[in-house]
């Protein structure tokens, strides 16, 4: 019988020593749901004005909202899907910027609602 054979493979790091253990995580990484790229009719109302516009993403806990015009960082809106005439109480998280078709506004809602856009949202794998 023959002497067992030493494993030639180094023994892998254990995890703390692992750089990608150190490093921050990413946006990606750290988000708590899914973004999906669709484009969809939307209503905001703030401050008891009614603003119409589409998305530019949408996930279970808000969206990216293109409007014809921004709404400050932490204001408080009740965003409705005209599809569904569903509604959920979000804020602006981060100040509106500018593209070619109007205001981005972020809005995140004050609590996950993954069946509010009526769509299937893929797996979240991080």
């Amino acid at each position: 019988m023959k002497p067992p054979v030493p494993n030639p493979k180094p023994a892998m790091p254990p995890p703390s020593a692992r750089p990608a253990a150190t490093r921050q995580p990413t946006a990606e990484e750290r988000r708590r749901s899914q973004r999906v790229l669709v484009r969809m009719p939307v209503v905001i109302y703030v401050n008891g004005k009614k603003l119409e516009g589409n998305t530019h993403t949408v996930s279970a806990g808000g969206a990216m909202v293109i409007l014809k015009e921004g709404i400050g960082e932490g204001t408080k809106v009740t965003v409705e899907n005209p599809a569904t005439k569903n509604k959920v109480e979000a804020k602006v998280v981060r100040p509106p910027q500018m593209n070619s078709e109007g205001s981005l506004v972020p809005v995140e809602f004050a609590a996950p609602c993954p069946t509010f856009w009526n769509i299937f949202f893929p797996p979240f794998t991080n």
